[in-house]
């Protein structure tokens, strides 16, 4: 990428927390041949991938149409809360692929029938082409002394975090902070509620997905501390504000792993299967890879994964199997008078 282009990238990422409109196009608006109709995709995302799939949607449209130079397609992509756009394909958008937060909004889906229930089993790495983690978000400085997820329950810091109701990202944050007060010494279930019933109580306001707490944290000045993916931790600090925040990584967090699925009903009821298989093993291609890396994305595959070694901090993780799987954890935490609500009711 040119050094304009890396401006151009960045400019984008500026427009998209002030709230500008995202706009994947695939074709020119003068050619001097017939216009010829477009086949058309739709990635239902979560919130953090917009500029990931922005540059995703481009570069595999523009080396698609080079190899079959008789079609055009064009990627679009929608994004929001996790169990939100979960929830809307459901209700009917007509999504040909879908790329959530965590393995249990394609797990609902394919309970109602919509792709096959294994799903994971499809492509590679578990159909996980990239991996995050929870880190800290920070004002510059630390001027709070934030080093750790107890430091989040002190009586001067203001949390944010969005609504696990409707945000994976909201979920993978919980689980973090749960897994670590789980496992202190001495730590226990009952220890763990209490703190995450404490942790709740320091968050000032619960945003519907992850972009939406990242612009009530950079763009509003709410809170002292953002829990965040880890790639819109590091998108923050490097491009948007590099004077403006730092990193905390903490003792320990949760390997974050985001996966990706064909929506058969979808992808068979309109012919776009091959087409939809395609873009999806482009995430897993070499330069799909390395495309997520330059958005803050951890490489699934552990080849690409070490060229950036120096552009991921070090990290102890635990992964949601130690907590006894998605659909242990859904029934315990975040089913309708689950541990999430107790916590926010009480």
């Amino acid at each position: 990428m040119t050094d304009q282009g890396r401006s151009d990238t960045q400019l984008s990422r500026r427009s998209l927390l002030a709230g500008g409109a995202l706009l994947v196009a695939g074709a020119g608006l003068f050619c001097s041949r017939p216009a010829r109709a477009a086949t058309t995709l739709l990635n239902v995302s979560y919130d953090p991938t917009r500029e990931l799939y922005a540059e995703v949607n481009s570069n595999f449209s523009e080396s698609w149409e080079k190899a079959r130079n008789d079609r055009r397609i064009v990627v679009k992509t929608s994004n929001g809360g996790s169990g939100a756009q979960a929830r809307a394909v459901l209700e009917g958008v007509p999504a040909d692929i879908v790329s959530l937060g965590l393995a249990r909004d394609i797990d609902m889906l394919a309970a109602s029938g919509l792709l096959k229930s294994d799903w994971q089993k499809q492509f590679p790495y578990n159909s996980t082409p990239y991996r995050s983690t929870i880190v800290f978000l920070v004002r510059k400085g630390n001027p709070r002394g934030i080093h750790d997820w107890g430091d989040l329950i002190r009586d001067d810091v203001k949390v944010i975090t969005p609504n696990p109701k409707t945000s994976g990202g909201a979920r993978w944050n919980y689980l973090a902070a749960w897994g670590w007060a789980l496992h202190r010494k001495d730590g226990s279930e009952a220890s763990a509620k209490a703190y995450l019933k404490k942790l709740f109580a320091h968050v000032p306001v619960l945003d519907t997905g992850a972009r939406g707490a990242t612009n009530s944290f950079v763009q509003r000045g709410l809170g002292d501390v953002l829990l965040a993916w880890e790639n819109e931790a590091l998108l923050a600090a490097h491009d948007l504000g590099p004077d403006q925040f730092d990193i905390v990584v903490p003792s320990v967090s949760i390997l974050a792993e985001p996966p990706v699925a064909l929506v058969d009903r979808t992808v068979d009821g309109r012919g776009t299967r091959p087409l939809a298989t395609d873009y999806i093993s482009y995430l897993f291609s070499a330069e799909g890879q390395n495309t997520g890396a330059r958005h803050y994305f951890r490489p699934a595959d552990p080849a690409i994964a070490a060229k950036y070694e120096d552009r991921f901090p070090k990290i102890t993780t635990f992964d949601i199997a130690s907590l006894g799987g998605w659909k242990t954890v859904h029934a315990r935490h975040f089913a309708a008078g689950g541990i999430f609500d107790q916590i926010s009711s009480s």
